[in-house]
């Protein structure tokens, strides 16, 4: 007969299984293999949060309600809109995080009133689906910007916007060349805090075939994981977080976790 706390003893068994299939090589590769033939047949596109696509898998949905969760921030940054799916998950974890404070606190909730809020950055966000965000259940929840994530104009007034936030996210969905993403690291990344993720969506394409992405200009070589290799190089305050890719398996960001670290 044991002693052990049973919350304690269900979180050590778990830590150790998934340090388990960190180390699992047969069944990253067949999780690697699914990825593969899964994006060659377009399934990240089947799936919608609160009626909008979120071009994303069920496992990053998932691990992104737990980040956000654990993080508890007030601002989540995002670039990258398409139909408005991310934003839509993103803002309705921030809006369960307003209720379950007002509930600790014992004070009344109005959805509609927040300090939290997810800001939406696209070089072009489409007529139609502007429309559909804007009409939301959680739009009150979300600010769009249009224009091109690295340009200094859209940098300066995001950081603008970020002033007076404590906890910031980030998350860089848009384009996914090199040069790209590490303009929008460099832009970015300085806004999380510490304890904070700054998530890259879509470093998987380093593990892809070359050529599988005939029509885009990103490849091996030249995709959002070289960009964070490159930019942890000069930045110590980040660190990957693998246990989030070891737990999921399968996912579209392969070390693209980045934890910035407490202050020392």
């Amino acid at each position: 007969m044991t002693n052990q706390d049973p919350v304690a003893a269900f979180h050590q068994e778990r830590a150790e299984r998934i340090a388990q299939y960190g180390r699992d090589e047969n069944f990253k590769r067949l999780s690697q293999d699914w990825l593969r033939e899964s994006m060659a047949r377009k399934y990240v596109y089947n799936f919608d949060w609160m009626g909008r696509p979120i071009i994303q898998y069920p496992q990053d949905m998932v691990a992104m309600q737990e980040l956000i969760w654990a993080v508890r921030p007030d601002l989540i940054i995002e670039t990258g809109i398409a139909h408005g799916g991310s934003l839509a998950l993103s803002a309705s974890m921030l809006a369960l995080l307003d209720m379950c404070d007002a509930i600790e606190a014992g004070v009344s909730f109005d959805p509609r009133i927040s300090n939290r809020k997810v800001l939406g950055i696209d070089i072009d966000i489409r007529e139609h689906n502007r429309i559909a965000m804007e009409r939301h259940p959680m739009a009150s929840r979300i600010q769009m910007i249009e224009g091109s994530s690295v340009a200094g104009e859209t940098v300066e007034r995001v950081r603008n916007l970020a002033v007076g936030y404590s906890k910031v996210m980030v998350c860089l969905d848009s384009n996914h060349t090199h040069d790209h993403v590490l303009a929008e690291l460099n832009a970015y990344a300085p806004l999380v805090s510490a304890g904070s993720y700054c998530v890259v969506f879509d470093t998987f394409v380093e593990d892809m075939p070359p050529g599988f992405f005939e029509d885009r200009p990103w490849d091996p070589g030249n995709s959002p994981k070289t960009a964070v290799q490159k930019y942890l190089e000069t930045h110590e305050d980040f660190m990957l977080d693998l246990d989030v890719q070891d737990r999921i398996q399968v996912t579209v960001a392969p070390g693209g976790f980045l934890r910035k670290l407490e202050a020392a």
